[in-house]
């Protein structure tokens, strides 16, 4: 029988860098499923699918094979076979991954795509909808949140610190639309789990948001016995 940790919440909360910390110190398997939507979105790219081009996004779905593992304690992703680790990080597919997740059909592909990843294992995920779509019935639910500006400033050092050449401005107003549009999504749409615990990360740095979430997840564990 799996354990699961669900963590769902906007872009620039720290989620990422969480479930890699919690992973590592509770030996859980990380999946990251944004990175799934982004092997969708370079796909597109690669193969010159518009945005507008929704038949040709969800006709390509069949032509998509995703896999991750876990080496060092560094997940890699595969779009078939080749490692994207980094290009699904860009600055075009990072542009235009909240609309193609917004397509109905690919999300219902990506939601088969995760959950086959997470079967039959003790796993922490994080994106959008784990907490109610992917995975409701999760034996942990957080929804992990900040302040707009803030998490702004967290994602364009990220971005920094991967050579990624955006401003300031140009990372808020990123985080201000994939807002609205995850927000707005017909299916999967961002939003607070009844059953979830509510974090509110502003002011707090990465390891007083680790220690909160590993207090969560050992009560947690405790009352399973």
């Amino acid at each position: 029988m799996s354990f699961v940790v669900a963590i769902d919440g906007p872009a620039g909360t720290g989620k990422g860098t969480i479930t890699k910390l919690i992973s590592k110190e509770l030996g859980l398997i990380n999946i990251d499923t944004g990175a799934t939507y982004r092997c969708v979105a370079l796909y597109a790219i690669r193969n010159n699918i518009k945005l507008e081009e929704t038949e040709k996004i969800i006709n390509s779905l069949k032509n998509i094979e995703i896999d991750m593992e876990n080496e060092k304690g560094e997940q890699k992703i595969f779009l078939n076979q080749e490692e994207v680790s980094k290009q699904i990080r860009s600055k075009e597919v990072t542009k235009i991954v909240s609309q193609i997740s917004s397509i109905k059909e690919v999300r219902y592909k990506m939601v088969e795509v995760q959950r086959k990843l997470a079967e039959g294992k003790d796993v922490i995920m994080e994106g959008r909808d784990i907490t109610t779509v992917v995975f409701p019935n999760a034996n942990v639910k957080i929804y992990m949140d900040a302040e707009e500006q803030e998490r702004a400033k967290r994602r364009y050092k990220e971005m920094q610190e991967k050579g990624i050449q955006m401003t300031y401005e140009e990372v808020l107003k990123n985080i201000q639309i994939r807002d609205k549009n995850d927000k707005e999504k017909e299916v999967g749409a961002l939003k607070i789990a009844k059953d979830a615990i509510y974090l509110d990360t502003t002011g707090l740095s990465i390891e007083e948001v680790k220690d909160k979430i590993l207090n969560i997840i050992k009560e947690k564990e405790k009352r399973l016995g």
